[in-house]
């Protein structure tokens, strides 16, 4: 069964670290913004901003594997940061295959709106999720 309330999800990246909001209810899911972040390390105090604000119930990180499944460096990074999230805030953080979001983020966005690719990949990366955890 899925689980009530609203889920955060992050489009895990070295430079920027995109976020989008969502939730089983309506099946749905938001593009956020993005985070500076430096060597994929966010400010941290931006994220404890973020989930007060937001307040979610299961934070989400996008999983980049190579298209044969195999897991990559990124992979390692994307695995630490959410290691770093669940210990910090304490929430419960899933892992998602995020294998051509941010392609598919791309070619969703007017060329002019590039630069918000990063939420718009961690909103791919929710929706995945949402389907494949039943809603």
């Amino acid at each position: 069964m899925a689980e009530a309330g609203l889920l955060l999800a992050f489009d895990f990246g070295l430079r920027y670290i995109g976020w989008a909001t969502g939730q089983h209810l309506t099946a749905s899911a938001t593009a956020g913004s993005a985070l500076p972040a430096q060597e994929g390390a966010p400010k941290w105090e931006a994220v404890a901003a973020l989930l007060d604000e937001w307040r979610p119930v299961r934070l989400i990180v996008g999983l980049p594997l190579n298209m044969d499944g195999s897991e990559s460096e990124m992979s390692a990074k994307a695995r630490r940061f959410a290691r770093r999230l669940e210990g910090r805030f304490g929430l419960p953080v899933s892992l998602q295959d995020e294998r051509l979001s941010s392609r598919e983020a791309s070619e969703r966005l007017p060329e002019k709106a590039r630069n918000a690719r990063h939420g718009e990949a961690a909103r791919v990366i929710l929706e995945d999720y949402l389907r494949a955890t039943g809603s």
